[in-house]
């Protein structure tokens, strides 16, 4: 079977699991090479999973070469990502896309005047969970979708991350760092958002490292950590999401979309299985539905072969985790915040494609 090259940049906490399934889950990719600013880790990652250690520099020139994963810190992801594109070479991203939207939306129109790709995370929307729950509203099971909600509350990463500082610097903070999941969802599910509003606070002007190697260093916080969001969408359905750093426990769903004729439970979108749960206008309770796929385990990297197969297709019209659905989350993301300075609601210039049911 051929298969599709790949190079990673980027030998971070996230890394673990791209490496395992690129290597061990999907079969349409051969590993090519890693590289990392700290030379130690790249050195790790290259030896447990038996590739070699590159450069930038030398994976951008391999003609061995055809995907590069991204998965650096969020201010490198533009960067290096336009690099990846000038290089000639397919690029998949972490969440977000970008820092800026500008510069995300460039990335986009770079990707389509080269005939690229460009893919982004979250790949988790291609889960039995999320298509479960797609399945679901599109087959009419809960009527017309009226309206949604979402939370992804916690208090912080300082706790465990070896190194938090970004989570609370610019490109950071609880929806950018975790609302592309639950936000590529909803539009996942839902379709396009049209209209924005937001309200956001930074309720801890610092914090302070409890996570070994940097236990006791202090963060100072430039970016919201409370986020509270409302979204309209294309369809005329009203969503609300809210994402914290400062909330120590919660009983909130993670997301709940509601129907005409009824009310559907979905999974955590930072996960590929779960529970799909649904309440019927005629039903007394909510119940259990099987999931329809079989990537309810952690599927990482589904969207790098899911680009790898759109190559060895020839089909690029079906990139799945794509660049301009991450594009549409990123403004999104953006207009919250710009929402909640300026007092006012923000309309959105980009749209996104529906879920394709795999």
């Amino acid at each position: 079977m051929k298969k599709v090259g790949v190079g990673i940049v980027g030998c971070g906490k996230i890394s673990g699991i791209y490496l395992k399934n690129i290597t061990g889950l999907f079969d349409n990719m051969n590993l090519v090479g890693v590289c990392d600013l700290e030379a130690d880790r790249a050195r790790e990652a290259a030896e447990k999973y038996k590739t070699k250690v590159m450069s930038l520099e030398e994976i951008l020139a391999s003609p061995d070469i055809e995907i590069i994963v991204n998965l650096t810190t969020p201010a490198g992801h533009y960067p290096i990502c336009k690099r990846i594109l000038e290089a000639g070479k397919n690029a998949y991203v972490e969440k977000p896309l970008s820092i800026s939207f500008e510069e995300g939306r460039e990335l986009v129109e770079l990707a389509k005047a080269k005939g690229l790709l460009l893919g982004c995370a979250p790949d988790t929307f291609m889960g039995a969970g999320i298509q479960t729950s797609a399945r679901l509203i599109q087959d009419g099971i809960i009527g017309e979708v009226i309206g949604a909600s979402a939370f992804m509350m916690c208090h912080g990463h300082e706790s465990w991350h070896p190194d938090p500082e970004f989570y609370y610097q610019k490109g950071g903070g609880p929806m950018f760092d975790m609302g592309p999941y639950y936000l590529t969802a909803l539009v996942s599910l839902m379709g396009s958002v049209k209209t924005v509003s937001g309200m956001t606070s930074i309720s801890f002007p610092t914090r302070t490292i409890t996570s070994e190697k940097k236990r006791g260093n202090v963060i100072q916080v430039e970016v919201p950590t409370h986020v509270c969001g409302m979204l309209r969408f294309a369809n005329g359905a009203i969503g609300t999401i809210v994402t914290s750093f400062d909330v120590w426990g919660h009983n909130m769903p993670c997301i709940e979309i509601y129907g005409s004729r009824g009310s559907l439970v979905v999974p955590d979108p930072n996960g590929f299985g779960g529970e799909v749960k649904v309440k019927q206008y005629f039903s007394d309770q909510f119940e259990k539905v099987p999931l329809l796929t079989s990537y309810h385990m952690d599927s990482r990297g589904y969207g790098v072969s899911n680009m790898a197969d759109c190559i060895l297709q020839g089909k690029k019209e079906e990139l799945q985790a794509s660049g301009r659905r991450a594009l549409h989350v990123l403004e999104i993301m953006h207009a919250v915040h710009t929402s909640s300075e300026s007092g006012k609601a923000v309309d959105l210039t980009t749209a996104c494609e529906k879920l394709t049911l795999l």
